[in-house]
């Protein structure tokens, strides 16, 4: 991404009362080095535009879900680009809006539901310097464990570990349980068994024995799931904005696929990035029908948004 300014912090010294907002509401998050290169102009454009946006529909009012399926739409016909957190060099936070793959689109999704909950996040909105800062750490706090960016192991690259995380840091509530969900009994290695499949495990080796010690917790753990044969019963308490994740079948792998779920004339659709196409859709079928048509997946995760309100409670 090239550079729109020199120093990011020259536009960052005004307004250090609205950042203290975002930055007290993220407890635990540690500030560390600027790990994010400067945002594009292009970038900031569609950002503001979309904060704006959704601030202006009074979307910061409303439950995190149907936040998210409002927001989510207005990505539909963002290219699809694989690979999106995968620029050479060092573990850094990636900023894009522009071009999605199928985790990032559900990432930015929720860090601008985020935002646009920040208690003054139309006055951030005129501090370029401060709104950009405050962005990154809240998608810091989604994308990486503990919310803190420490390298490549950092990121919750195992989506079963991108949901509990996520959970332990109030960011969502994992319903596949109570949803119908049983336990599965797959192992997840597939990282440290295809080591020299990543770039930065060849590059890093002492970054595998990390990713070993993340799979054997999560093995240990466990995960619920609810299997392709109940998926239709499941859909009921599938609520819009529901961030779903489909189960893989190949061996050492938890989640082949994300997207957000949005039901539209009563059919339960998935609005995400696909990796058959080129830019983000809402699914033509039915979720329980595509799954049927498509190898490799067979069953679902489900991770409820939480937005400090009632949208993560059952009701």
């Amino acid at each position: 991404m090239g550079g729109h300014r020199t120093g990011k912090a020259a536009k960052r010294a005004p307004g250090r009362a609205a950042a203290a907002v975002c930055l007290a509401l993220l407890v635990g998050v540690a500030a560390g080095p600027d790990s994010c290169a400067p945002w594009d102009d292009a970038e900031w454009a569609v950002f503001q535009g979309k904060a704006a946006w959704a601030l202006g529909q009074g979307l910061d009012t409303i439950p995190m879900g149907d936040a998210m399926a409002a927001i989510g739409r207005t990505f539909v016909g963002t290219p699809y680009v694989p690979h999106t957190l995968e620029p050479p060099g060092p573990e850094r936070l990636v900023i894009s809006f522009r071009g999605l793959d199928c985790v990032t689109f559900v990432e930015v999704v929720l860090a601008l539901a985020g935002f646009i909950r920040e208690p003054d996040a139309r006055d951030l909105l005129e501090r370029r310097g401060d709104a950009e800062e405050c962005y990154e750490r809240i998608l810091t706090r989604i994308r990486y464990r503990g919310g803190e960016l420490l390298g490549y192991a950092s990121r919750l690259h195992y989506f079963s570990d991108w949901i509990a995380d996520g959970e332990a840091k109030g960011l969502v509530r994992d319903v596949t349980r109570e949803l119908g969900g049983v336990r599965h009994t797959g192992v997840v290695d597939f990282m440290s068994n295809h080591a020299d499949a990543y770039r930065q495990l060849v590059e890093d080796p002492s970054a595998v024995g990390v990713v070993r010690e993340v799979e054997a917790r999560l093995n240990a753990k466990g995960r619920w799931w609810i299997p392709e044969e109940v998926l239709e019963a499941a859909a009921a308490g599938i609520r819009d904005g529901d961030i779903l994740a489909m189960t893989s079948a190949v061996s050492g792998m938890d989640v082949a696929h994300t997207g957000l779920a949005v039901w539209v004339e009563g059919s339960l659709r998935l609005m995400h990035a696909p990796l058959v196409g080129d830019s983000v859709e809402i699914s033509a079928e039915p979720i329980p029908v595509r799954m049927r048509r498509i190898r490799n997946q067979d069953g679902i995760m489900v991770a409820r948004p939480c937005g400090g309100d009632a949208s993560c409670t059952p009701r």
